[in-house]
């Protein structure tokens, strides 16, 4: 069978106050491109469908758009909830979802069995796939104690019960013939973070060893990641990161899609295509002079500029740079003389205190001192 592997789409991400709304409508039009072409039997998006769980209305009707056309090349659909998505807003499209044939789980359910999957292709191979939405660390001792593994102890960690929700969903993966499949939305040790996750819960006790995952099972899709990575583990576990760059801090990472071939007598066989309608992100350093000679076409920028600090900087960045989103002084550029320490700050007003704090920065223009004075007057006013 044949997987077409995507996720992390961030749908209504807004990047320093650009929508990226345009950008998302081009790159999901190419993740659909992509599975016209490559015709899988299944296709997994591994959560993160939007940036905020309350997206707007363009933003629930382009996914569900997208979601409807790769239904729409014939190949199963199944779509779970990430850490950024509204998981029980997700489930209240299942009505719609299930009209469209598209398989959906936001939220882990009371019943085990309405997570795992079962399906055959065209071609007569069987498969059963386990769907685990993204889970915090107090739903996942509600899941445990849920599906009646004994009560969650104190002691236990967030991996210990994703270990033992993986192992009550995968026990029908010992039939013979069958391609076992998992798709989650977590973080699994010795991934490579691709920049632009809520680092809360991609690192401390959120991630888990490969080695939940059964060695019975053929491939493993996950979300929340955004880099595309295999991971070693059991069996074959990888990212297929996100379609696009979310911020800076992702630049250097490709844009793909993830198309997998498995059957049930032979390993998988993974192979990246890659997003390439997304607008580029590109940080850039240098003086005025040199960012005047720069070229960067139409790429969004982040600016280190190397100038000394003063007003009305950002503004002659942006006149060099009009697609410069983040304009921000280079550090080596900034002194790294201390503040004045609590017992020096006492009796000070804070026009005193602003210019001590400009002082220990290395800023020298009397303009920015002059702004100061003019907001608080206004707010002292």
């Amino acid at each position: 069978m044949r997987i077409l592997h995507t996720s992390d789409w961030h749908v209504g991400k807004v990047l320093k106050g650009q929508s990226r709304a345009e950008e998302h409508v081009a790159v999901l039009a190419q993740v659909v491109e992509i599975a016209k072409a490559e015709q899988p039997d299944l296709v997994i998006v591994a959560g993160d469908l939007y940036d905020t769980g309350a997206p707007s209305p363009d933003s629930t009707r382009l996914v569900t758009r997208a979601l409807s056309a790769l239904r729409r090349t014939g190949a199963d659909v199944v779509v779970i909830g990430g850490n950024h998505d509204n998981g029980p807003a997700l489930d209240a499209l299942r009505p719609w979802a299930d009209a469209a044939g598209i398989i959906l789980r936001g939220t882990v359910r009371d019943n085990p069995a309405e997570h795992v999957i079962d399906g055959t292709t065209g071609s007569g191979e069987r498969w059963r796939l386990v769907a685990l939405p993204f889970l915090s660390q107090r739903y996942a001792v509600r899941a445990v104690e849920m599906y009646d593994l004994t009560a969650a102890e104190a002691t236990q960690t967030y991996a210990d019960h994703l270990s033992r929700l993986l192992g009550k969903l995968t026990e029908g993966f010992g039939e013979a013939g069958v391609v076992n499949l998992v798709t989650a939305h977590l973080t699994v040790v010795g991934a490579s973070q691709g920049g632009g996750e809520r680092e809360a819960q991609t690192v401390l006790g959120y991630a888990v060893p490969a080695n939940v995952f059964p060695t019975s099972t053929h491939y493993v899709a996950l979300g929340h990641l955004h880099r595309a990575q295999t991971v070693i583990g059991p069996c074959p576990v990888r990212y297929s990161g996100s379609p696009l760059a979310i911020d800076f801090g992702e630049a250097e990472n490709v844009p793909a899609v993830t198309v997998v071939e498995v059957s049930a007598q032979q390993a998988a066989k993974v192979r990246e295509v890659p997003v390439t309608v997304a607008t580029p992100l590109r940080t850039v350093r240098g003086s005025l002079e040199q960012l005047a000679a720069l070229k960067t076409g139409d790429a969004w920028l982040r600016v280190f500029v190397r100038e000394t600090p003063r007003a009305g900087l950002r503004e002659e960045v942006q006149e060099l740079l009009p697609r410069a989103l983040e304009v921000r002084i280079d550090p080596d550029m900034v002194s790294a003389t201390p503040g004045p320490r609590a017992e020096e700050r006492a009796g000070r007003t804070p026009r005193e205190l602003f210019a001590a704090y400009l002082d220990s920065r290395g800023v020298t223009d009397t303009g920015v001192r002059e702004l100061f004075d003019e907001f608080y007057e206004e707010a002292s006013a």
